[in-house]
């Protein structure tokens, strides 16, 4: 993809943006590699305990894996959000994460990593709201309802893919073999080859994209239109991850017009207004994005960043 991606220095200092970014798209990258990891690991250890592990999952991926039987899900609610971290296979997680970062990187470009993290839970959510159904409501998968199970970040990854397809669809990227292509059509496509290969071997992954894409879709149409529903977990705090905020977190400590020093409480009383008003623009801008910022409120921001 073309026109949103730098090459970092060396391998090293790749890695480390990947995985160790202070960044929502670094810690979901992150989470999904350590699980990954770790799901090996435990099964190895079963491999060579000679325990018995379920016939198409590794024992730890038969707790976080999200099965399609109501009654099996009903043992297991949690599975509604673990499945969208859990990959069982090498390549389908490389494949997952350098989907996920490329888009990630993207979305992030245009929108905020607050934003980014309840795209990619949201649209996991919607694609296992997916699965389930269509497993419980056509006959054809009558057969193997009760052991059917989905796992991986797919729906959540294709959720972020089309949301920013649709927020800036005449976007254009470089793909190998294709040229420029608009990022519509890209997402078009991903949803087209999901449709088509519902009968496949992997119908329940397929359906579940589906959902993602869907959650996508509906999200980001409404925010172009200027509703923005993700607003109701505005009252969430997410942890401080942006370098930005800490960069930002400096206040005035010259001395006053009068000559004198400041005393403690004026000290304190000044530092704590210049951090209410920096904490707002912040927040404005994790919302809405640094172009919703006034002249004022930018020239606040600088000056705050400036000082030492």
């Amino acid at each position: 993809m073309q026109g949103y991606y730098r090459q970092p220095l060396n391998t090293n200092e790749f890695i480390r943006k990947v995985f160790l970014g202070k960044n929502v798209l670094s810690r979901l990258i992150l989470v999904n590699t350590l699980i990954f990891l770790l799901t090996a690991v435990v099964h190895l250890i079963t491999w060579l305990g000679g325990i018995a592990e379920p016939s198409n999952l590794t024992l730890l991926g038969s707790y976080l894996a999200l099965p399609s039987g109501l009654s099996q899900l009903a043992s297991k609610p949690w599975t509604v959000f673990t499945y969208m971290f859990l990959h069982e296979g090498f390549l389908h997680w490389l494949f997952n994460m350098v989907m996920l970062y490329f888009g990630g990187i993207l979305f992030t470009e245009y929108l905020s990593q607050r934003r980014l993290l309840l795209t990619y839970l949201l649209g996991g959510l919607a694609g296992a709201i997916f699965f389930v159904l269509a497993f419980n409501l056509f006959p054809a998968f009558a057969s193997v309802r009760q052991h059917s199970v989905a796992l991986g970040a797919s729906a959540s990854i294709l959720a972020i893919i089309v949301a920013i397809s649709t927020y800036v669809p005449d976007y254009t990227v470089y793909l190998f073999l294709l040229g420029k292509v608009k990022l519509k059509w890209v997402a078009v496509a991903f949803v087209l080859l999901d449709i088509l290969s519902i009968p496949s071997n992997n119908p329940g992954g397929h359906i579940a994209h589906l959902g993602g894409a869907l959650w996508g879709f509906v999200w980001a149409l409404s925010l172009r239109h200027g509703n923005d529903f993700l607003h109701i977990f505005d009252g969430i705090k997410m942890p401080d991850m942006d370098p930005r905020k800490r960069k930002f977190r400096k206040f005035d400590t010259s001395r006053p017009a009068s000559g004198h020093p400041m005393t403690d409480e004026e000290y304190n009383r000044k530092r704590a207004a210049s951090q209410a008003e920096i904490d707002k623009i912040l927040d404005k801008i994790s919302q809405s994005g640094y172009a919703s910022l006034s002249k004022a409120e930018k020239e606040l921001l600088f000056k705050s960043s400036n000082k030492d």
